[in-house]
């Protein structure tokens, strides 16, 4: 009976020195949809399961009238709770102004610096070639997700539309989940 309570003492001892717990990131799916196909198309867009532990996201948009030196982004974050409702953030940005900056809005920052190392949009306006995101995976999102801001558990919509000259020419939705 001793051994037992010295057992539990020490498990609640261990549990007590746990101060952080990380997130598990995993992709749900993605949506991509282009508004204007003379400006812009999506050559592939979707995600990619290699096995039960890995997987990664990819999309290519091919520009049809480059160069573009104009861009906007909004992007919002909606969490769900009976459908997907607004949960921190709703901002547009001046994408070429945040790409020369990378102070001057330190939440597109944070979420840009989710996918530019996988990315070809490493560099500010203007933009004369295709964009691609490629083989970002969910390892990477974990270390990133599990860095200075934390998020609750739950299902998430990264949502997000792409403006050239004030027109809306594309739209990004990512689903994940934080477990």
């Amino acid at each position: 009976m001793w051994k037992l309570i010295a057992l539990m003492s020490n498990i609640i001892m261990l549990l007590s020195l746990i101060t952080e717990i990380a997130s598990l990131v995993e992709f749900t799916n993605i949506k991509c949809t282009s508004w204007d196909k003379a400006f812009d198309d999506f050559e592939y867009c979707h995600l990619k399961s290699v096995n039960r532990s890995f997987k990664y996201l990819s999309l290519k948009v091919n520009l049809h009238k480059v160069p573009i030196t104009k861009v906007k982004v909004n992007f919002s974050l909606l969490k769900r709770f009976n459908g997907y409702k607004p949960f921190l953030y709703n901002i547009t940005v001046d994408a070429c102004k945040a790409l020369r900056h990378s102070k001057y809005n330190p939440i597109f920052s944070f979420f840009y610096g989710l996918f530019k190392h996988h990315s070809n949009m490493n560099h500010t306006c203007p933009f004369d070639h295709d964009l691609i995101v490629e083989k970002l995976p969910t390892n990477f999102m974990n270390q990133k997700v599990n860095g200075d801001i934390k998020f609750p558990h739950g299902d998430y919509l990264f949502h997000s539309d792409w403006y050239a000259y004030g027109i809306n020419r594309a739209t990004v939705d990512f689903f994940l989940t934080l477990s």
